[in-house]
C-alpha cells in the first residue's frame, strides 16, 4: 500500500508494530484446557453469562480466554503508545529510569508553543493508558515530580499525556496534593491526539496513524511466519470431547457438565461424573491432569 504517514517511515512503523506484538510474549501461547483452568474458572458464572447474554459455547469460551489474556495486555499497549515517539523527529524515549524517568522527552530548538502563548524548548512527558488509572496518591506524586522539573528547568513544560482521555484536550492540570488544590500553566493534561499534533505539526496525526494501523498489524501477523506467534486454542474442542462422554441427550446440558467439571470435579456429586469420563487415552490426558491436580489441592 502507498505509505501515507509523513512523520514516521513505513519500515519504522512496521518494526514498532512487530516489537509490540512480540511484547505479548506468553500471552500468545495457545490455550489448552489445563491453561484455561489454571486459576480455576467459575463454572456457574460461565453458565449464567452464556444464558443471559444469549451466547454460544464458542463465544463464552473465547470470551473467557480473551479475558485471561487481556489482564496484562495494557502494559504491552502502553509500550506501543510510548515507544513510537522514538521514531518521531525531536522526540526521544529514555531507557527505564534514565533522564528523570520520563516516558518521552520532546525538545525543539525553534521552541514549542503552549496554548496560553508561552514558548518553551522542552516538554517532559508522563504517559498513561487511561484517564482513570491513577489514584490520588499516584497523581500527587506525579505532580510533585513535575513541579521539581520546573524548578530545575524554567524553560520547559510537563505533560500528563493520556491515551484514552475523556475528551480531546490540552489543559492546565488541576489536582490535589496533600489536601490542597494545585495547578500550574506549564503542568498540563493532554490527550494523545493533541500530543501527536504538537510533536508532528499535523492536527490529525493520530487519526492518520489509526487509519494505517489495522493493515500493518494484519501484514505483520500474516507475513511474520514463525517469528510472530499466533495462538491456536484447543479449549472448546477439548470441552466438546468431554461433553460427548457425559451420556446426556441434551447437548447443552452435556457442555454445561463439562464446564462444571473445570471447577467442581472434586465436589460432592461431581466426583463420580468426573471419574466416569476419564480414561487412559491421549484425548483424555488434559482432563485427567485437571482432575488429579484438583484432588491434590483438596487433600492439602
Amino acid at each position: 500500500m502507498d505509505w501515507k504517514l509523513s512523520f514516521i517511515s513505513e519500515e519504522d512503523f512496521t518494526n514498532h508494530v512487530k516489537a509490540t506484538i512480540d511484547k505479548y510474549g506468553e500471552k500468545l501461547e495457545s490455550f489448552d484446557i489445563v491453561r484455561f483452568n489454571k486459576n480455576i474458572v467459575d463454572p456457574i458464572k460461565m453458565i449464567f453469562d452464556k444464558t443471559v447474554y444469549q451466547s454460544s459455547w464458542d463465544e463464552i469460551v473465547s470470551n473467557e480466554i480473551f479475558r485471561q489474556r487481556d489482564k496484562s495486555n495494557n502494559n504491552d499497549i502502553g509500550y506501543f503508545h510510548q515507544r513510537i515517539f522514538q521514531y518521531i523527529v525531536d522526540c526521544r524515549v529514555p531507557d527505564n529510569g534514565k533522564e528523570g524517568g520520563w516516558d518521552v522527552i520532546f525538545h525543539k530548538d525553534a521552541g514549542i508553543s503552549l496554548p496560553d502563548g508561552d514558548v518553551v524548548h522542552t516538554v517532559y512527558v508522563e504517559m498513561k493508558n487511561k484517564h482513570n488509572t491513577m489514584n490520588s496518591s499516584a497523581a500527587g506524586k506525579t505532580y510533585i515530580k513535575m513541579q521539581s522539573q520546573l524548578l530545575a528547568d524554567d524553560d520547559c513544560a510537563c505533560f500528563l499525556v493520556e491515551a484514552i482521555a475523556k475528551k480531546s484536550q490540552n489543559i492546565k492540570w488541576s489536582t490535589t496534593v496533600d489536601g490542597k488544590n494545585v495547578s500550574h500553566k506549564k503542568i498540563r493534561r493532554v490527550s494523545l491526539d493533541q500530543f501527536y499534533a504538537l510533536v508532528t505539526g499535523q492536527e490529525d496525526a493520530l487519526y492518520q496513524m489509526c487509519m494505517v494501523l489495522p493493515k500493518v498489524i494484519e501484514n505483520v501477523v500474516s507475513d511474520g511466519g514463525d517469528d510472530v506467534k499466533v495462538p491456536h486454542d484447543s479449549v472448546l474442542k477439548e470441552l466438546k470431547n468431554v461433553a460427548e462422554k457425559m451420556g446426556e441427550s441434551d447437548e447443552n446440558l452435556a457442555m454445561a457438565m463439562a464446564i462444571y467439571l473445570l471447577g467442581f470435579s472434586t465436589y460432592n456429586g461431581f466426583t463420580n461424573k468426573a471419574s466416569s469420563v476419564i480414561e487412559e487415552t491421549d484425548q483424555d490426558k488434559m482432563l485427567k491432569r485437571i482432575y488429579e491436580y484438583a484432588k491434590l489441592i483438596k487433600n492439602q
